[in-house]
């Protein structure tokens, strides 16, 4: 399973949800990409106010404030929404 994570610097919210990521890929096995928003403009335009946006294989399964029961369900097998 591959995370991908859209973020900016100075993003409190993508840095406590990275911080979640990297405390529980361990046990749950995942690869984690994350992609810097304002790198590109198109991205950044779509999700500049709704940070972080976590996508799950490619489709977006999470964003915003993601609580970590939250974050355990989108990990979970089959699960896209939080």
């Amino acid at each position: 399973m591959i995370l991908t994570l859209y973020s900016k610097p100075g993003c409190h919210l993508c840095e406590e949800l990275r911080s979640l990521l990297d405390d529980l890929q361990p046990e749950h096995g995942f690869a984690i990409e994350e992609v810097d928003i304002t790198g590109d403009a198109e991205l950044f335009a779509r999700y500049r106010y709704e940070i972080p946006v976590l996508l799950k294989d490619g489709k977006e399964a999470a964003r915003g404030r993601i609580p970590a029961a939250a974050l355990l369900r989108v990990l979970s097998i089959g699960s896209t929404s939080p």
